[in-house]
This record gives C-alpha cells, structure tokens and sequence, in this order.
C-alpha cells in the first residue's frame, strides 16, 4: 500500500497531468515511473471547491497500467473526457479539488440471488456490475456518502451501469467487489490528506 507521502506525489502528478495538457508541454514524469512502476487499478475524481460538487470521475478498475502511468491518463480523462460533463476550462483548475482511489484488484462475489447484499461491507467495498454487454463501477465512498445500504448500493451499480435496478439478481450478472486507498486534497493545491471512508452503522 502507498504511505501518504506517495499519496501526495500522485496527487501532485495528476494535478501536473492536467496542468501540462492545458499548457501544451510535454509532461515529464520519469521519477514517478520508476517509483510507480507496478501496475494498478486506479480513479481520478475532480471536485469543485468549497461546494464540492462532482466535475468528473475517470479510472481503470483492473491493474492493466504501471499506477504512474494510469493516474496520469485517468486525470486527463477526468477532466476532459468524462461525457458527464464539459471539459474543464483552464481557470477551473485553480477551484478543483483532486482526489485518487488506488484500488485492490476485483475479485467476484460468490454469493448468488438475495444473499449478495451479505457480502459487501459499507465503507469498505466498490462494486462492479457486468452483465449483457453493460458494465458499471462504484467506489466505496459513494455509498458512505450517498448514505447507502448493500441493497441500495447493488440497485445504484445497476443504474449506473444503464440497466434496471433489480438486473444484479439475474445469474448471468457478475458482480464484483473491490477495497480503495483514498487520497485527496483538502483544498485546491492544498494538504493531501489519506481519506477514511467510514463505513455507516
């Protein structure tokens, strides 16, 4: 796991991802490389600041790029690519806040039909649904956040994935879960802090 003074290097690269993009500069990030050379899975989030509002969520939910690599190409993604939302304009770089989920690798739950909901932890567990060609990712914040239940969770997963919420309950549905270290910014090119995602009682 990365110790927080890794945590802040990769915050600090994403923000310099976004920034050298804007700047047309070629980003060098050779240090972090060679660092960050094991592959994992990894999202970006942009929050708008102080409101904390959602301006964009990109990521690789299994480990296919060395982390550097990924957080570099999830950033930009985040800010220019998620069709969620119009790309981020120059001046909004200084009003957002970054944060990065460093995830474990998937692994399937085993648990079939009404039994599913036992085995995601609150606080501790994303999920991922694939089914019918959709796929779609929650992190684990979002349902502390959202102030969600293993149910409610599996149906969001569902939606967010374009499908109907009760799709989770087809056996042809795989259903993944994962565990994420957070990093994130405390304000706009702030203190990184590791944030604890407190699972809801």
């Amino acid at each position: 796991m990365p110790t927080l003074s890794q945590g802040r290097k990769l915050v600090k690269l994403a923000r310099k991802a976004i920034w050298s993009f804007f700047k047309k500069e070629k980003l060098d990030f050779s240090e972090e490389k060679e660092e960050f050379s094991e592959s994992k899975g990894v999202f970006v989030t942009l929050y708008t600041y102080p409101k904390k509002e959602l301006r964009g969520c990109i990521g690789f939910p299994y480990p296919i790029l060395p982390l550097a690599e990924a957080v570099v190409q999830a950033a930009r993604a985040a800010a220019f690519s998620d069709p969620r939302f119009f790309p981020l304009k120059e001046e909004e770089l200084e009003k957002i806040v970054i944060e990065i989920s460093i995830l474990t690798k998937p692994e399937q739950i085993k648990s079939t039909g009404t039994r599913i909901p036992e085995d995601i932890k609150i606080g501790k567990d994303g999920l991922i649904i694939e089914f019918l060609g959709h796929s779609g990712l929650l992190l684990p914040q979002v349902a502390v956040e959202l102030k969600l239940k293993a149910l409610d969770f599996l149906r969001a997963v569902c939606n967010k994935a374009g499908l109907p919420s009760e799709a989770w309950l087809d056996p042809r549905a795989k259903i993944y879960k994962f565990q994420a270290q957070v990093f994130s910014e405390t304000r706009p090119k702030g203190k990184v802090i590791e944030k604890k995602v407190h699972r809801k009682t």
